[in-house]
């Protein structure tokens, strides 16, 4: 194997290792640190985590267990994935979880790159840009568990660790993976240990990638990974083969189970009641209350099923997520909806679905999970950063989107492809 890749949750592992299956490169996505004992046997192997929102000791001590479960299968290089936006807060996780991934691989330096220009996220003299908006201009800001009040990324890094952060600016990015390399070495010499690196296209993202193949770890959203196959294909490492993202067909009923609140999951929510297709609303406050609202659903669900694919969603507005937080508490009110929606996608499948959207890294956690998957076949993206997936040996298609990512028409455009 080449690369070996952490995934702080499930949504973003699907992510990354559909950009690296789209480049022609053999991926494996492993749900949870694999078995010493699993075959492990690809030009990549992602293990999928749920650590973004985890205590900062319990992510790193998972996030070191798939460290060392995939420096024993033979990897190359490592590659820590975050969120495109960063998802983390003034204490962690990604500060102290690259910090102990440095440790363990003896690693001087390392680059932190979020950049996914496909998706919108693109960083310039070390801040994080959503479109045109500061990052800490956006929804983002208002995010339930990891709110982004900060767009510089080097300013908030290094609230998260000891390690001196720095800048990799994007004049040196520009001038290509030699001028990359100089500034890199300049950047070791005083003193820091690591560099958010800028990047505003596709080319930079590739220019990074050719010039760090020979650091151990690598620290980036899945936009990175963009570059890594060719990469990798010029030094002889890998063979790209176009037959790595092919999935068999299914049949079987579909369905849109959501539990993001993000911005984007909002309007994706919106276009498909607007359309008038089939909608369950699940609510915080009536399951704090008692009211049994997976029999409901389930219940609901059923006899549409037959006849069109149906969506059963917790995704809220900002406001309103503030307020039932406001009486429930953040981490009560996230685990009394993870675990509805998890035992809902459960009686989704009892019900004949075989293919099953999900929206929010999560409530994608948590399905997962619940479904007892452990490994996934990635197959070609729907939209850039989210591909439909395979369970391993089983006639069940996921797609696990993170909140943020895919277009309004999404949930419909995802199972027209499988349909």
């Amino acid at each position: 194997m080449i690369l070996g890749v952490i995934a702080d949750d499930f949504t973003g592992a699907t992510d990354v290792a559909g950009m690296l299956v789209q480049a022609g490169m053999e991926t494996l996505l492993a749900v949870g640190v694999p078995a010493d004992d699993a075959v492990l046997e690809a030009d990549a192997v992602v293990v999928a985590l749920k650590s973004r929102t985890a205590q900062v000791a319990d992510a790193v001590r998972e996030s070191l267990d798939a460290l060392a479960r995939l420096r024993a299968a033979g990897c190359r290089q490592f590659y820590f994935k975050v969120c495109s936006t960063f998802d983390s807060t003034p204490r962690g996780n990604i500060g102290p979880v690259a910090e102990a991934l440095m440790t363990a691989l003896g690693a001087d330096f390392a680059i932190a790159c979020p950049a996914f220009p496909e998706n919108g996220r693109s960083v310039y003299r070390g801040h994080l840009f959503v479109g045109d908006a500061l990052l800490s201009d956006t929804g983002m800001r208002d995010h339930p568990l990891t709110p982004m009040t900060d767009a510089n990324l080097v300013r908030w890094l290094q609230a998260q660790t000891a390690l001196r952060i720095g800048l990799l600016r994007h004049d040196a990015v520009a001038a290509g993976p030699g001028a990359v390399a100089e500034r890199i070495a300049a950047l070791r010499a005083d003193g820091v240990r690591i560099a958010i690196a800028d990047a505003t296209c596709n080319h930079d993202l590739r220019t990074l990638a050719a010039a760090t193949l020979d650091l151990p770890l690598l620290v980036a959203g899945s936009g990175l990974a963009l570059g890594l196959p060719a990469a990798y294909a010029a030094r002889g490492w890998i063979r790209p083969g176009a037959q790595a993202a092919a999935l068999p067909a299914v049949g079987g009923h579909a369905a849109v189970v959501s539990g993001s609140c993000s911005s984007a999951t909002n309007a994706q929510v919106q276009d498909w009641r607007a359309h008038d297709r089939p909608a369950f609303r699940i609510d915080a406050l009536q399951l704090a209350d008692g009211v049994p609202l997976v029999a409901q659903a389930l219940a609901w669900a059923a006899p549409r099923l037959a006849t069109a694919p149906v969506l059963v969603y917790a995704t809220a507005s900002a406001e309103d997520v503030k307020a039932t937080q406001q009486q429930l508490g953040v981490e009560r009110a996230g685990a009394l909806v993870e675990a509805c929606l998890a035992e809902i996608a459960r009686g989704l499948l009892a019900l004949g679905v075989r293919r099953l959207v999900v929206a929010g890294g999560e409530t994608a956690g948590a399905v997962v999970q619940a479904l007892a998957v452990r490994r996934l076949r990635v197959g070609l993206p729907i939209d850039p950063g989210v591909p439909w997936t395979q369970a391993e040996g089983r006639p069940l298609l996921l797609a696990l989107k993170s909140g943020n990512f895919g277009s309004v028409d999404f949930f419909a455009k995802a199972l027209s492809q499988v349909a």
